[in-house]
């Protein structure tokens, strides 16, 4: 299914069907050691390096909470504007799978850290941008589970040859962030479901506890789908997309859900609850397995952890030092430099909020800063499917490009070598102006002498110019281009060549 049938699809879908979503997005904080043992809590390493008794739940280990794995999930709370409890447990969660060793995930049930917040979010543009306020139910502390790889052509566990499974995550501090049930988005619902996560994601590194990194699984979601009749009190049965890992996919996997629903219902079918997968090629999801409910966990205190009291004292200096919610920052950054809203969501979708905030603090105009990350720079990121950051090139490279360029001193082009330069690891900007000459021909006579040179060797050229076809006039121009290597500036070329033929521009 394309996006496009998607959305076309969508249309129809609303007019008799009511969706109601709910996401559960899970965060990896960037602690130094798991949540209950000394293990790294880093991402990567050879297969079960990062492991002890604890993480691999051996008779006789004991856990310890991590501290600082609690002071992130209350700081979250806090920019969500949840309640955070007097007291809170840790429980155990009981389910046999075999990237969790224990047997039980060590998480929080029915007495959270944080409960009853909101996330505001906007989504469209101009005349149909809105406001959504998506309720917290909660955000509660867990530990995640090892990873599993399943030999096979699909990757999973149907069909698989073999699995094998590494406990290094096994253990990394997990939060959990569910909505209530979002309603009322009827077919904006994809776009509802991806600005969420887009604020959750920066939400995190405004705070610092997250490298959200969904393609290394530091930020997952799960997406949860139903349908109801218009006009019916009751909603429909829901499904479970797991573990999606993209903006892009959690939009797509909301919209393949609405319109699958849709076919099943309006063919007499019934929705079963059940985990589904999203599949990347083709945007559609397959069954799973049996949703289970919570007492199917046979949820219990965990025996081995004390229960955690944050004191108020100590909730209220973190609350006085939380930072800037990044939609407040987006809308105060726009007002100072001058941009739409749109202009800056783009920005932040492009994660160059702060490279673009650099450039302009080393002296370069906020639309100059603009077009070299989002223009150029965004292109060759996108082309080499990497991010801006990957690139290697820094705030102070592009304040160098764009003070020579309004200098006079580089062109547009000549820029744009600079950071072909810069990428291919040639040095800063700096040194690639230096080492592959790239400046302006600055001296008058010698461009006069090239400009004379292209218009004698395109003397019908020049005559047609003459006679008042001055559009012809940029062959000439595209010659002394040529003749300097793109290192003259090209508008002067061209009152060069207007003036010595004698025509007016």
């Amino acid at each position: 299914m394309t996006e496009s049938a998607g959305t076309a699809d969508l249309e129809m879908v609303c007019q008799k069907y009511e969706p109601v979503i709910g996401l559960e997005t899970h965060v990896e904080l960037s602690t130094n050691s798991k949540m209950f043992c000394g293990c790294p809590a880093h991402f990567g390493g050879e297969a079960n390096s990062h492991v002890c008794p604890v993480c691999l739940g051996l008779p006789g280990s004991l856990p310890v909470a991590n501290r600082a794995a609690i002071e992130a999930t209350i700081r979250i709370g806090l920019a969500m504007n949840c309640q955070i409890a007097s007291r809170a447990r840790f429980a155990r969660k009981n389910y046999f799978y075999p990237d969790m060793p224990k047997d039980f995930q060590i998480s929080q049930y029915d007495e959270p850290l944080c409960t009853g917040g909101y996330l505001d979010i906007w989504v469209g543009e101009g005349a149909n941008r809105d406001r959504f306020r998506v309720g917290i139910t909660r955000v509660h502390l867990e530990e995640d589970t090892g990873k599993l790889t399943h030999g096979g052509e699909t990757g999973r566990i149907h069909g698989a040859s073999y699995s094998l499974v590494d406990y290094n995550r096994a253990g990394v501090p997990l939060v959990e962030i569910v909505t209530d049930p979002i309603v009322g988005a009827g077919e904006r619902a994809p776009e509802v479901a991806r600005g969420y996560v887009a604020e959750v994601r920066e939400l995190m590194r405004a705070l610092d506890v997250s490298d959200v990194r969904m393609e290394e699984g530091s930020l997952r979601c799960d997406v949860n789908v139903s349908l109801a009749p218009r006009g019916s009190s009751v909603w429909g049965q829901r499904t479970e997309t797991k573990n999606v890992n993209s903006l892009r996919s959690v939009a797509r996997a909301v919209r393949a859900e609405m319109t699958r629903q849709a076919a099943v219902l309006d063919s007499g079918g019934v929705i079963v609850q059940e985990t589904r997968h999203f599949h990347e090629d083709t945007g559609e999801t397959t069954g799973g397995r049996i949703k289970e409910e919570a007492e199917d966990y046979r949820y219990f205190p965990e025996p081995d952890l004390a229960v955690v009291a944050p004191d108020p004292v100590w909730v209220n200096e973190l609350k006085a030092n939380s930072p800037e919610l990044p939609s407040a920052k987006l809308e105060r950054l726009g007002a100072e430099w001058g941009f739409e809203y749109e202009q800056m969501r783009e920005i932040a979708n492009a994660e160059a909020v702060e490279l673009v905030r650099e450039t302009i603090e080393l002296g370069v105009a906020p639309t100059d800063s603009r077009k070299w990350w989002m223009g150029e720079l965004a292109r060759r990121a996108n082309e080499s499917e990497t991010d801006l950051l990957a690139l290697g090139v820094s705030a102070k490279d592009v304040a160098t490009v764009a003070t020579a360029i309004n200098n006079g001193e580089l062109s547009d082009a000549l820029g744009r070598q600079v950071f072909e330069g810069v990428i291919a690891g040639e040095g800063s900007a700096d040194q690639v102006i230096k080492s592959r000459g790239l400046a302006l021909v600055s001296d008058s006579g010698a461009l006069q002498r090239v400009v004379d040179e292209a218009i004698a060797a395109n003397a019908d050229v020049a005559e047609k110019v003459k006679q008042g076809k001055v559009s012809a006039v940029g062959v000439i121009v595209g010659a002394v281009m040529k003749a300097t290597q793109g290192k003259a500036d090209a508008a002067a070329v061209r009152k060069l060549v207007m003036n010595s033929l004698g025509v007016s521009d």
